[in-house]
């Protein structure tokens, strides 16, 4: 298996055609899972917000005080989310519109200019089809897309990334009713190969350089319609809320 980053030398923004610069980029074969992260899909689909035009709230202004956290971000993380988890520490754990149970609503004020903040695509899975289609039509290669961003973990220390968004693939290996190495038949593995190729892609994608995206070559999946949602624990089975 080979990871192979994808290095775009310009900053992304609602004009470009991104599907065009991955594929001028690096070579594309059939079968390729390519990795992009949510930043620069957030910055083609005009998620990006200035901060100076938000008007918090009295509950936005209320957290903040509480909190120490910047209003107009605290009242955008109101706006991107279902409920508010937890909060503490200057974090708030909310699940956002989406479905995901994560920090700030993903609100990122990283890798974009001063008085800016990135949020997360509407429909990630969305993106993520429409990136695939785009290449199909351009180049006649059929490959997964799949959207990332970085999340932490209740129970553990650090971030990884986690598929947010997907295209082509099961985001889920299931081995339910497969026998293990002593023919014991297996009743709950389930693993989240999306999440796992995100975390992989990283290695090379990074944080601080122009490698927004990773193509990773010679993992055996199987091709068909899926959506993130299917790695989205149901409320009554989640242990941490």
């Amino acid at each position: 298996m080979q990871i192979i980053p994808v290095y775009l030398e310009k900053e992304i923004d609602s004009s470009d055609n991104l599907s065009k610069l991955i594929i001028n980029s690096e070579e594309i074969h059939n079968g390729d899972i390519l990795i992009i992260a949510q930043k620069i899909i957030s910055k083609l689909e005009g998620r990006v917000v200035e901060l100076s035009k938000v008007v918090p709230s009295l509950l936005a202004e209320g957290i903040s005080s509480e909190y120490k956290k910047n209003p107009q971000i605290v009242e955008l993380i109101l706006n991107e989310s279902e409920q508010i988890i937890r909060m503490d520490n200057g974090i708030l754990i909310v699940e956002t519109k989406n479905g995901f149970i994560c920090a700030n609503a993903g609100i990122d004020e990283s890798n974009v200019k001063n008085g800016f903040v990135t949020l997360l695509p509407k429909n990630s899975d969305v993106s993520a089809e429409n990136i695939r289609n785009d290449i199909f039509k351009m180049i006649q290669k059929n490959v997964s897309v799949i959207i990332s961003d970085t999340f932490g973990r209740p129970f553990r220390m650090g971030q990884t990334n986690c598929a947010i968004g997907i295209s082509g693939m099961n985001p889920i290996l299931d081995y339910v009713g497969t026998e293990d190495s002593f023919k014991k038949v297996l009743h709950v593995t389930a693993i989240a190969i999306a999440d796992e190729l995100c975390s992989a892609a990283e290695l090379v994608m990074k944080k601080v350089t122009n490698c927004p995206a990773a193509i990773i070559r010679g993992y055996d999946f199987k091709n068909e319609p899926s959506s993130i949602r299917n790695l989205i624990r149901p409320k009554n089975e989640d242990l941490f809320r």
